[in-house]
C-alpha cells in the first residue's frame, strides 16, 4: 500500500512554480505528482491512497494554538492561498470522480491522522502488509519502531526515511515541533503566539524526565499536552473509529475513466502517460 501525504506532497510544488498560479497549472502539478509516485511505488507496494486534510481538526479543539503560527506566516508571504487552497479543492473532486485511486478523508482528521491509523490496522492479525508512507514529516518515524514493513519515502530530499537510534519519541514530546506550535515540556501554551523566547529543553532534563514521578505538575501536564499531539497512536477513540470507518467504505473511481478526464481537461502531457495512473 502507498500512503501519500497530499497537502505535504504536493503544495511545496504549488508555491515553488514560476508560472503565476493558474488552474491547469495547478491539476498538472498534482496530476504528474500523485502519477510519479504511483509509478514509481505501484509494483512494490501496490495500490494507492491520497490522504487529505479534513474539515476542522481536532488538537485544535484540545490545544487552540496548534499550527496558529503557520496562518500568520501565510497572511506575510505574498501567496494567495484562498485561491491556492479553492483550486487544489477541485482538483481533489476531480481525482475522486475520475482516477482509480482510494481517496480518504475524515472530518476534523489531519493527513497524518488517517496515514498512521490505515498503516498500523494494516499490521495487525499478523497481516505485515508492506506500506510506503510518502512524506517529508519525520513523525511518521515512530511508526517504524519494532516494524520492518513500513517504510517512508521523503519527496522532498528525494532519499527513504529510516528510524535510527537518534530518534526518540520521548525526546520528541519534550522539545515540542515548532513547525506546528507545541512549545516543548518546559514552556507554556501560549510562547509561540505571543513570541515569547521558550524555556531551554535540557538534554539532562530531558534524561531526567523518563521517569515521570520526576516531573513538575505542571511539566507533566505539558507532557501529556504534546504526547496527545505529537503520539500518532494516542488518537482520540472516536477519531481513530471515524477513519477506520472511512477505510472500510473506501470506493475508487473506474479505471476507464482516467483518459477521458485527461483529454477533457487538456492535459496532453499526462494523456501521453496514462498508463501510469493506473491502480496496483
Amino acid at each position: 500500500m502507498i500512503l501519500i501525504d497530499f497537502n505535504g506532497v504536493v503544495i511545496g510544488h504549488i508555491v515553488m512554480a514560476k508560472e503565476a498560479i493558474t488552474e491547469g497549472l495547478v491539476r498538472h502539478i498534482i496530476l504528474n505528482t500523485l502519477r510519479m509516485h504511483n509509478k514509481k511505488f505501484r509494483d512494490q507496494y501496490g495500490s494507492m491512497v491520497v490522504c487529505l486534510e479534513g474539515v476542522g481538526n481536532w488538537r485544535k479543539r484540545h490545544y487552540p494554538q496548534y499550527k496558529a503560527n503557520r496562518k500568520a506566516s501565510r497572511e506575510t508571504d505574498g501567496l494567495d492561498w484562498d485561491e491556492i487552497f479553492r483550486l487544489i479543492t477541485m482538483v481533489q473532486g476531480e481525482i475522486r470522480e475520475n482516477l482509480p485511486w482510494y481517496v480518504i478523508q475524515v472530518n476534523e482528521c489531519e493527513a497524518d491522522d488517517v496515514i498512521a491509523q490505515i498503516a498500523l490496522t494494516t499490521q495487525e492479525f499478523g497481516q505485515f502488509e508492506d506500506v510506503m508512507i510518502v512524506s517529508s514529516d519525520k513523525d511518521f518515524l515512530q511508526l517504524q519502531e519494532g516494524n520492518n514493513t513500513i517504510k517512508q519515502y521523503c519527496p522532498r530530499f528525494k532519499k527513504y526515511l529510516k528510524q535510527e537510534a537518534k530518534f526518540d519519541l520521548h525526546e520528541h514530546i519534550c522539545k515540542g515541533d515548532s513547525s506546528d506550535g507545541v512549545p516543548n515540556i518546559m514552556s507554556g501554551d501560549n510562547v509561540f503566539v505571543e513570541g515569547i523566547r521558550q524555556t531551554p529543553m535540557m538534554a539532562t532534563k530531558i534524561a531526567e524526565f523518563r521517569d515521570k514521578t520526576k516531573m513538575p505538575e505542571e511539566v507533566l501536564r505539558n507532557y501529556l499536552r504534546n504526547e496527545e499531539l505529537i503520539n500518532l497512536e494516542k488518537l482520540p477513540v472516536d477519531i481513530k473509529d471515524n477513519i477506520l470507518e472511512a477505510w472500510e467504505n473506501k470506493r475508487a473511481a473506474s479505471p476507464l475513466k482516467a483518459l477521458n478526464y485527461l483529454i477533457k481537461k487538456r492535459c496532453r502531457l499526462l494523456i501521453e502517460c496514462v498508463g501510469d495512473f493506473k491502480n496496483a
